[in-house]
Formats: structure tokens, sequence, C-alpha cells
């Protein structure tokens, strides 16, 4: 436990002491980092050298390109939360869906991913969901605990689908390409829509009730009518979902570049429904300043206390408690998903992206667990802090456009069987991490045996072979032959021959040339 000293241990107690007593996160973070700096400082435990790249870090924060995409998609949630696109949506899938039972809880299950898919903000998708089908949910006859716990639990779909913000945000603490996580993420996606939608197949045939089918009053379009109803929201929707998700599969955007052109063809949607105002444009660039401010502020207050801690081997201390736990990697994994799930009582996805994750990431990077799948496991334990009773977000959202007749109780009990489905994928991905990995790029491996590096020589005869190129000839006449009949005579008529029957004369004539020894040959040189 002391390992490294007791500074490590007393400053991560004091961060959880802050924060469960409620003081704000940014605050908090960057006060515990500066008191413990202090302290190690004093008890030469810590060097006040490393405090001189806190400004390099704070800048650092500021030009992350990569966080540009969190205001762009926020934008683009809050814009889409209030265009009517919503309303198209499920307006068409409860009349598709409506004659079976279960039917408006399959089209709230199926609508949630696809404002997952577009807007990424959990808020949008559970405001809209629930302004709109709750109220229709509860005149045909739902049951009250089942109704909240589908819109709450759809909403929260929107954390695990690209583009998320919690992936964005996983991506950069992890060390990882954003689009890698977006390609990791399918899988889990479409096995949680999967699970939401089993859940309600089994409930509507064993307690068909709770979850009756619309009657036929209610079924006003058919034919045509319908077929319009529901093209007139989806194909809106699946435009959108390409100009943002598939750019960036396809490799013609960067997250920040689809965040930004998912802005404007928020925008334009606003615009084609006549819901586009300066009163809707200004609530949510009012609501991205917000939520952006806050994000910048965990971050640099995240800083201080990540430099305090790594300077005092914290990071150290953290790999060898949690490197010795009993059961290796899976001891690690479960270990990691207990704790998040219960710190995600007291904190939201973007605390613990910020505070736990960059503490776990070199232990799990160490232990050979790949991160990309690591970073989407937490991702979807982090979902369930939106459906905890009695702290979700998800909940309180649902709770503030509920009805009066629905007690708070209602909402807290029927989010549980959904929270429960949740856990189910955590295990799922913990069991089966292809369901993760099949959709990432498979690296290429190059044998370092097999690599040939041929380089033709300049100046070499045309069509001349790789196994015997020509020699330079740097502006003779012929290349050098060594060994062929005629050696180079570098500008000489003949090319001297030792031993040869004629021998050069350098230019002078041979009749005014003494004789000189031969060494053995007829004819010998002529020097003058």
């Amino acid at each position: 436990m002391f390992e490294y000293g007791p500074m490590p241990p007393l400053m991560f107690g004091g961060m959880i002491a802050f924060l469960i007593m409620g003081f704000p996160v940014a605050f908090s973070l960057a006060a515990v980092g500066m008191l413990f700096g202090v302290l190690g400082v004093v008890f030469d435990h810590f060097s006040p050298s490393l405090l001189n790249a806190l400004p390099l870090r704070f800048y650092g924060v500021i030009s992350n390109d990569l966080l540009l995409a969190i205001p762009f998609f926020t934008f683009m949630g809050a814009i889409l939360e209030r265009c009517g696109l919503a309303e198209d949506l499920l307006e068409g899938a409860g009349q598709l869906f409506g004659p079976i039972p279960g039917g408006l809880a399959y089209a709230v299950v199926i609508v949630g991913a696809i404002l997952g898919a577009i807007t990424g903000t959990v808020a949008a998708s559970v405001i809209a969901m629930g302004v709109v089908s709750l109220p229709v949910m509860m005149r045909y006859g739902y049951d009250k605990r089942l109704a909240t716990g589908v819109i709450a639990a759809s909403g929260t779909i929107t954390q695990v689908i690209p583009p998320s913000l919690v992936l964005i945000i996983l991506a950069d603490q992890l060390g990882r390409s954003v689009g890698d996580m977006y390609a990791g993420a399918i899988g889990p996606s479409l096995l949680q829509i999967a699970l939401f939608l089993a859940f309600i197949f089994v409930v509507s045939k064993l307690q068909p009730h709770k979850m009756p089918p619309l009657p036929p009053e209610a079924r006003t379009k058919s034919g045509k009518a319908l077929i319009w109803q529901v093209a007139k929201g989806m194909i809106p929707s699946l435009a959108l979902i390409f100009l943002v998700l598939g750019t960036m599969f396809m490799g013609l955007a960067t997250p920040t570049e689809a965040g930004a052109m998912g802005s404007v063809g928020a925008i334009l949607l606003a615009a084609l429904h006549g819901r586009l105002s300066w009163s809707l444009t200004r609530q949510a660039m009012a609501m991205t300043m917000r939520l952006t401010s806050m994000v910048v502020f965990i971050l640099l207050g995240s800083t201080v206390f990540s430099l305090v801690f790594q300077g005092m081997d914290g990071g150290h201390w953290i790999e060898y408690l949690l490197s010795h736990i009993p059961g290796g990697v899976v001891g690690f994994l479960i270990f990691v998903n207990i704790f998040i799930f219960f710190i995600a009582f007291f904190l939201d996805f973007f605390e613990i992206a910020f505070i736990i994750v960059p503490l776990l990431a070199p232990v799990a990077d160490s232990l050979g667990i790949d991160l990309v799948w690591f970073g989407v496991l937490l991702c979807v334990n982090m979902q369930t802090s939106f459906m905890h009773p009695p702290f979700g977000f998800a909940l309180f959202y649902l709770r503030g456009i509920a009805p009066a007749s629905i007690k708070s109780s209602d909402i807290y009990l029927g989010a549980i069987p959904w929270l429960g489905l949740q856990l189910v994928l955590v295990a799922v991905l913990i069991l089966w991490p292809q369901s993760v990995t099949y959709f990432l790029k498979k690296e290429v491996l190059v044998d370092p045996s097999t690599i040939q590096i041929n380089i033709p020589m300049p100046g070499g005869p045309s069509g001349a072979s790789n196994a015997n190129p020509g020699a330079p000839s740097f502006g003779s006449p012929a290349a050098p032959s060594f060994g062929a009949p005629t050696a180079p005579s570098f500008g000489a008529p003949a090319a001297p021959s030792f031993g040869a029957p004629a021998a050069p004369s350098f230019g002078a004539p041979s009749s005014q040339t003494p004789a000189a020894p031969s060494f053995g040959a007829s004819p010998a040189p002529s020097g003058g």
C-alpha cells in the first residue's frame, strides 16, 4: 500500500473525499493537486521543477484539435433536439410498429438508436423522446415503469453509438484514434439494440397487458401515407448519419470536420422543418458553450492533479496495486468494471474519463490489453452512470419532463431491468472481445527478411535488367567493363596495355619518341 510513500494514497483519497462532498470537480482536482504539490515539496517528495511543465500542458489542452469535435457535436445535438426530426421519426415508427404488442417500445428503441447516431448526446435523445412518446404510451395503457425505463435506456444508447462524445474523450485519454474507437463501438451498439429489442419481445409475450398494441382508431396511416411518414423522418436521418459517420469511416473527414458538417446539416434540417430561428440557434449556442466550458475546466483541473500525482509516483503506485490483483488480466478487468460501476454513482462520465481512465490506461497497456477494446468496454460500463438510481442523469432528464402522475419511484424502479441489460453487455464484451475488434482495421505484418531493395544505378543502359544494371559513365562514351578486352582511355586515343602488343603514346607521334624498356613487350611506350 505504501511502497511509494504515503503521499500517493493520501492524494487519491483526498480527491475522492472532495468529490463526495460535492465541490465542483474542476476546482476540486486543481485544489487537491496544488495542495499536495506544496506538501510534496515541503516533505521532499515532489520536485518543484515539474511545475514548470504546467503552462505547456495547459496550452496542450487548449490547442488540442481533437477536442474541437465536442462543441460541434454538442451544437448539432442541441439543434436536432428542437428541430422536429424526433417527432417525425417517432410518429412514423409508432405507426409502423403500432399493430403489434410492444410496438411503441420497439419504436422508441429504434428511434433512440437513430438519434444516438445523429446527436451524440444523451440529454437530447432522452428529452426529445420523452416529450413525444411518453404521453402517447401513457394514453394507450403502457405500464409506467416500463415506459419510463425504455425511454431512459434508449437515450443512453447514445453513449455507445458513434459519434458519442464519450468515445472522443476516451480516444484522447487513451492515445488512440477516434476512428478506431468509433469502429470498435459498432458491434457493442448493435448488441445493445438487440438486447433491448429481445427484452421487449419477451415482456410482450409474457405480460402483453403492460405494452398493448395501438387500437385501430390510433393507427391513422397506412399504405403510401405511412411510407411517406416513415421516409420523411428516415431519409434525412440517414443522410445526416452518412454525412457524419460515413465521411469519417471512408477517411474523407476527421472527427472535427465531420462534426462541423453535421452542425451544418442539423441547421439545414431545422430550416426544412420550419423550426430554424434566432431563438433556437441562441439556445443551442448557449448549451454548447456551457458544456464545452465544463469540459475544458475539468481538463485543466485534471491536468494539475495528474502532473502532481505522477510526480509523486502515483502512477507507479496505481500500477503496482492493480498489477498484483489475483487473476491476472481477468482479475484486473473484473476489478476495474466493478470499480467503475460503483464510482459512477457519484461521478458522471466526463469526470471518470478525465480522472480515472488516465490512471488505468498504463496498467492495461502493460498487461497487453488492446486499448481500443478497453476503451469501448469502459464506455459501455460508464453508460450505466446515466441509469443508476437515484443519481442517473437520464432519470433526472426524464423526471423533468414526466407528468406529475408518474412518481420518481416509478422512474427509478423502471430503470433497474435496463441497467441489468447494460451489465449483461459488459460481460459479453469481456467474454467475446471479437465483438469490438472485428470491426477494426487489421494491421498488416511485414516480415523484414522478405524485403528487397533494388536501386537502379543512374546512367545505366536502357533496358538493362535489375540483376546487372549499367554502371555510371561520368561523361565517357562507354561505361567501364572491368575485364572486357578494351580498357577505359579517360580521354587518350588508346588504353595502356602493360604487356599488350601496342601501348599508348599520350599524344606524341611514335617517330619522335625514344625507345624505352619494353619489359617483354615488342614496342615500348614513347615518353617524349
